[in-house]
């Protein structure tokens, strides 16, 4: 069996059908407005760490400009044509964006996971300041929702590599 014709069907893979992606970018929508409806309505309910509801405003923003910036003609690239300038200044955007990301990611985690477990009683008086439930649950679990699905796309690529290495291995006379 040559890998040759394998590796043709990949890069000749034909895209989704528009709906199907239509229906991907708006699944890809739902978090990132969950994110902001809760930020916002519980924007002054964290007083133990108050950049909570920030930090989730600021990634469901963020993140919502990156799907819309994936939306645009000008984030794909043509496959036989050289390269616009318009498609490198929305690579450039969505590179920065995807940087801003994952520095706003690491800042929400030491903001989160530095109060865990918080006080949730906002009847409480102790001195030790409140956090929302339900605020601070949805950004733990989002925080962490990420590092699960990290891991699992971690694993997922280790045991695809493998399957290559064992079924997959190239004879002497193809030319790969």
């Amino acid at each position: 069996m040559s890998n040759t014709r394998l590796v043709r069907q990949i890069r000749n893979a034909s895209q989704l059908p528009t709906p199907a992606l239509a229906i991907s970018k708006l699944v890809l929508c739902v978090m990132p407005i969950a994110e902001i409806v809760i930020g916002a309505i519980h924007l002054n309910d964290c007083p133990r760490k108050h950049l909570i509801p920030i930090y989730l405003i600021v990634l469901g923003a963020f993140a919502l400009v990156l799907v819309v910036l994936s939306c645009l003609p000008c984030a794909q690239e043509p496959e036989d044509s050289p390269t616009n300038p318009l498609s490198r200044l929305c690579a450039t955007w969505n590179s920065l964006i995807s940087l801003f990301l994952f520095c706003w990611f690491i800042c929400g985690n030491v903001w989160i996971y530095s109060i865990y477990k918080p006080n949730f009683n906002k009847e409480t008086t102790a001195t030790d300041p409140y956090c929302d439930r339900t605020l601070y649950l949805f950004a733990f679990w989002v925080t962490t929702l990420v590092y699960i699905l990290f891991g699992v796309f971690l694993v997922g690529s280790c045991l695809v590599l493998i399957c290559f290495y064992l079924c997959g291995r190239a004879d002497a006379d193809d030319d790969v």
